[in-house]
């Protein structure tokens, strides 16, 4: 009974934790973008120079674990995924995109409005979270590739971050191997809030009230990503 009463309180806290980082990607302002690097990140990048391989990865793994994106992102993917083998795929589908649009984006330029990109990064939201609710299948009398839609958007996750840090104009003495540290760290990131979100997801499994809850959840994180897309989409409007 004591563990279970524990558990209720796991839940609660889930359902606060998507608030807060509503409320987070909305309200700070000291993240505009969901791939924003902080102030002091910025200034660390653009003075140093040569070949930093635990700085950056250092950079990256703290990017992935405080991207309020990246992590509801993640959420939605494995949410409804039972087995290891599964999580294994969607989430190497996921880095495979994110690192490989990333390392190009910023290796060869490839700038693109940063507005634009969060409010697709915000729909990659909205989009997995109709996906669990079982939206397409009601609506269209299909299920769309899953595994293919991880990939993509995926690629624009990746093409998200590219474009702060080409904002950021990184150093090209020791580029290469800054940017394969930091994806390193990126994908370190990932998997340290993974073992986060799957230890919770185990739990709450668990419980009676689990589907009810779900539905509740993925409810709350289309929410999140409606607001995300207006935020930035009213952003790309006032800056034009």
């Amino acid at each position: 009974m004591r563990g279970h009463r524990l558990f209720k309180y796991s839940i609660r806290t889930v359902f606060l934790v998507l608030t807060f980082l509503a409320g987070a990607a909305l309200l700070g302002a000291g993240i505009a973008h969901a791939h924003n690097v902080t102030e002091g990140d910025a200034g660390y990048i653009q003075e140093i120079w040569g070949v930093k391989l635990i700085p950056f990865a250092y950079l990256g793994a703290k990017h992935m674990v405080t991207g309020y994106d990246h992590i509801l992102f993640l959420f939605g993917v494995v949410f409804f995924l039972y087995r290891m083998k599964d999580v294994a795929i969607y989430v190497s589908l996921f880095a495979l995109g994110h690192s490989v649009t990333m390392l190009a984006g910023v290796w060869f330029g490839w700038g693109l409005n940063a507005y634009v990109i969060d409010a697709i990064i915000g729909l990659s939201i909205v989009y997995k979270a109709l996906d669990n609710l079982g939206a397409y299948r009601r609506w269209f009398g299909f299920q769309p590739d899953t595994k293919a839609a991880t990939l993509i958007f995926g690629l624009f996750h990746g093409t998200g971050l590219a474009t702060k840090i080409l904002d950021y104009k990184i150093s090209s003495d020791g580029l290469l191997p800054n940017l394969l540290a930091f994806n390193v760290g990126v994908e370190i990131g990932q998997i340290l809030a993974l073992l986060v979100i799957l230890i919770v997801m185990g739990y709450w499994r668990k419980t009676p009230g689990f589907f009810r809850q779900a539905y509740t959840a993925n409810v709350i994180m289309m929410s999140l990503g409606f607001m995300l897309m207006g935020y930035h989409i009213t952003g790309y409007i006032v800056a034009a």
